[in-house]
This record gives C-alpha cells, structure tokens and sequence, in this order.
C-alpha cells in the first residue's frame, strides 16, 4: 500500500529574505581629540599649505594649542582649543616674526559641526585674509 502525498497547488517554497545593513564608514570626526589632530587634521593642513606653495610649514601640537610657522618663522599662527573637542570653543591668532600676535579671535564660532575640511579651510582662508598665501 502505497500513500499519496498531495501538495496544494498554492503552496510556494519559503522565501528567506535577507536583511543587508549598510556598514557606514567611521567618521573621522568622532575619533579622540588627539589621535583627530595627530592624524586626520595635522596632514589635511600639512596637504592644504602644500597645494599652496608652501613647503617649509612647521606644525607642533602643545596641550590644546596647535602652533604653526613657515618661512623661518616670519609667518606664524595658533589655532586654540578651549578643551579637548573639535566641536567646543576655538580660537585663532597670527603674527610676523618680532612681533606678538595682538588679536586673539573666535575661530568657527558660528559652525555647529566642526569637519575636518571646515577646520582646513578656516584656517587657510584666514591666513589668506592677511594676504599671507598668494600674492594680491
């Protein structure tokens, strides 16, 4: 005696979805402070005077300050960093050799997110406000 087994015509094999998550990439951003500045911003900047004409740029992180000079130090600036966040208070200053730097003023003040270009180009749009990276 033989069993027939019947299949309902409807029936349709399960199908598995597969659910596939997007991995995002980290965003430099929310790396630590010093491993950020050490190394995302120091080399964007480095990058950023290079493209610029400017091969002999001297950087040294100190505490919360990063301090910049070229061309034997007749060029110098500071970018200031309230506390350890790229998104906290800033500040920003420059000045030629034998002098001081006389003003010390807010450096991205209006931005919400600090990003690693913004940082970049605040920097370099100040230092050309004071005609400092291409001839006018």
């Amino acid at each position: 005696m033989s069993e027939e087994v019947t299949t309902p015509a409807e029936v349709k094999p399960t199908e598995t979805k597969v659910k596939v998550e997007k991995v995002k990439k980290p965003i430099v951003e929310d790396l630590p402070f010093a491993e950020f500045i050490d190394t995302q911003y120091i080399p964007a900047l480095t990058k950023a005077f290079t493209q610029a004409g400017i091969t002999d740029l001297n950087l040294q992180v100190e505490d919360l300050k990063i301090k910049g000079n070229w061309q034997n130090h007749l060029r110098q600036f500071m970018i200031y960093f309230a506390k350890d966040d790229i998104n906290g208070q800033k500040a920003f200053s420059c000045w030629e050799a034998g002098t001081q730097p006389s003003v010390i003023e807010p450096f991205l003040l209006d931005e919400r997110k600090a990003t690693l270009d913004l940082m970049v180009f605040g920097v370099m749009q100040r230092l050309n406000a004071q005609k400092w990276l291409a001839a006018n």
